[in-house]
């Protein structure tokens, strides 16, 4: 065992939220280890007046991560999985996966108890693509505008009127004890989750084996199951930021299912597939549902997504 560890983490009041848990747990787990934080700044948390999808993707809230990792400043560095490419860099592997908070969204507002109780005409701010094309196919009267920006930059753009709404992730808000701001909590039917969202990764380099089996006592086989599946689906898509996608499996009677779906910006063309595979096959399961999307029709919109000018 190493007798330090350096995390690195982006220096958000989430991200800081999650690296300290991680590092409490493992000082819990090695009381002997010494753990600290490395703070980062990234480029997806410079750049804010313009979409994900238009400014480089997922990668750039933890390119500047692994760069710590490659230099030796830091062992390990702890991700939001929804904020995870597919793919990592060569030499990079997740050593853990931990077990998942609240996977669903949630919607914040301070007039309103549901999206279906929003007038026409009102605005409804988040930053993914795949919640805005599942709110404009359900409530094509609403105006859904992007909102980036870190949790108390968008609720304060909600109490100053910008929004008459907004929709957030449900374990960020639970985890920074914001709990009492969510308005309601949407079911996956409702708005599908973003592969991996309520989970978090652990990432080292790969010829690190010592920081892997330090951190193995944190990873959940669940979780770990269900987000792998929903990661080798979206990989088999490769659709990345520029196009809505959105995966949620979970654990039922000793089996994975997994739903997913594949739309256009508009939410005017949707298609969502949905299959049970086996738990200790997870990857095999998201290919499956990959291949589903496709064969209805979604590989006609990745294509044109992915060519759409930024």
């Amino acid at each position: 065992m190493p007798p330090a560890l350096v995390i690195a983490t982006r220096e958000s009041q989430l991200a800081l939220w999650q690296a300290e848990h991680i590092k409490a747990r493992l000082v819990e787990r090695y009381p002997e280890l010494t753990v600290s934080l490395l703070g980062m700044t990234t480029q997806g948390d410079q750049i804010l007046d313009s979409p994900l999808s238009r400014i480089g993707g997922k990668g750039l809230f933890v390119k500047e991560l692994e760069q710590a990792m490659q230099a030796g400043r830091a062992e390990l560095a702890v991700h939001s999985m929804k904020d995870v490419p597919m793919d990592l860099p060569e030499g990079f592997v997740l050593a853990a996966i931990t077990a998942r908070e609240d996977p669903r969204d949630a919607l914040v507002s301070n007039r309103y108890r549901s999206l279906a109780e929003l007038p026409a005409g009102a605005r409804v701010g988040t930053s993914s693509l795949r919640r805005q094309a599942q709110i404009r196919a359900a409530y094509p009267h609403l105006v859904v505008d992007t909102l980036r920006g870190n949790v108390n930059t968008r609720l304060r753009k909600l109490d100053e009127g910008q929004y008459d709404a907004i929709i957030l992730a449900a374990a960020g808000l639970k985890r920074l004890g914001l709990a009492h701001r969510i308005a309601a909590l949407l079911t996956p039917e409702e708005s599908l989750p973003a592969v991996g969202q309520g989970a978090l990764g652990l990432e080292t380099l790969a010829a690190r084996t010592d920081v892997a089996a330090l951190v193995e006592c944190l990873n959940d086989a669940e979780t770990a199951a269900c987000v792998r599946a929903e990661r080798a689906m979206s990989r088999r898509l490769q659709g990345g930021c520029q196009a809505p996608i959105g995966g949620y499996a979970r654990l039922e009677g000793g089996r994975l299912r997994l739903t997913a779906f594949v739309s256009d910006l508009d939410g005017k063309r949707f298609y969502r597939a949905e299959a049970w595979g086996e738990a200790d096959a997870p990857e095999t399961l998201g290919e499956q549902v990959a291949d589903a999307l496709l064969t209805q029709g979604a590989d006609r919109i990745l294509q044109a997504l992915v060519q759409r000018p930024t």
